[in-house]
């Protein structure tokens, strides 16, 4: 027969399996066991230290989140997850094996391995939930804190999946982003460089800056955000701006930043098709 645990213990495997295996030195003396105790526990592996204060109950190696938990946990009070492994805890990125990313409002606090501590300025309630029994940042912040630390791309995949589980997120695509996009699928595909924000005159006092332009070809590419180009009046202005280049002998085409990235080789062939053939007439440049 087993032994039956005794009360602290029974009490130290209650409260891991509410924090995914994860208790802390201060929780482990409410329980009523000392540091002398712990020691004794850490040396027969019962305990396992993962950080300063912090440890994991039974196990030597914790999962996602029992590491989320203890790295929140070390942190102290008003430390939350958040960035990239907040996103993967709402399963908008898929789990890593690197630095585990909390947020804490400037306060003192004491460095760990393991552990990227980011400083906000504020973290107000409305900014942080709680997930799983771990505090973690709203979907909302959560993109929000991606934009300063990963990738476009990842931004972008993490804002999908977001809104895929029916989050309202967004992110902000700015016209530089897509320009770097745009140049990059350029090169990518072996497609001849064009110029960049080219300023054409339509009449007097009036022009265009158009987003890319292949003048031997009288070849335009707008790059359109949701962000910068939603609402009625965008949308009547874009289609009276391709009017007014069509008129001066200019082919006006326009991508969705979703759509480079979705469907690169059908742009890659039609830009192809259309540097292909000759311009129709000249274009009135500056």
């Amino acid at each position: 027969m087993h032994a039956e645990p005794s009360p602290p213990d029974g009490r130290i495997a209650a409260l891991a399996s509410r924090q995914h295996g994860v208790v802390t030195a201060t929780q482990l003396r409410g329980a009523g066991i000392g540091r002398g105790a712990v020691a004794a526990r850490v040396k027969r592996g019962a305990l396992h230290r993962l950080h300063r204060g912090v440890y994991l109950v039974g196990q030597t190696t914790a999962d996602d989140k029992g590491r989320w938990t203890a790295a929140v946990l070390a942190c102290g009070p008003g430390a939350v997850l958040s960035h990239a492994s907040a996103a993967a805890l709402w399963g908008f990125l898929r789990p890593g094996p690197g630095l585990v990313d909390v947020s804490l409002p400037s306060r003192v606090y004491r460095r760990h391995d393991g552990i990227r501590v980011h400083r906000p300025r504020r973290l107000p309630p409305r900014d942080w939930t709680v997930r799983d029994e771990i505090r973690v940042t709203t979907p909302r912040r959560t993109i929000h804190d991606l934009q300063a630390t990963e990738p476009a791309y990842r931004v972008r995949a993490a804002a999908r999946q977001a809104q895929h589980m029916g989050f309202s997120v967004t992110i902000d695509r700015t016209r530089s982003d897509l320009e770097l996009d745009f140049a990059a699928f350029c090169h990518r595909h072996r497609l001849p460089a064009p110029e960049i924000n080219v300023r054409v005159d339509v009449e007097k006092d009036k022009w265009f800056t158009l987003d890319f332009l292949w003048p031997d070809h009288h070849l335009v590419v707008e790059t359109d955000s949701y962000q910068h180009h939603q609402g009625d009046v965008s949308f009547e202005d874009d289609h009276a701006r391709d009017l007014a280049l069509r008129r001066l002998g200019f082919t006006v085409l326009r991508y969705t930043g979703r759509q480079l990235e979705h469907e690169p080789a059908a742009i890659a062939a039609e830009l192809r098709e259309r540097l292909r053939r000759p311009a129709a007439s000249p274009a009135r440049r500056p």
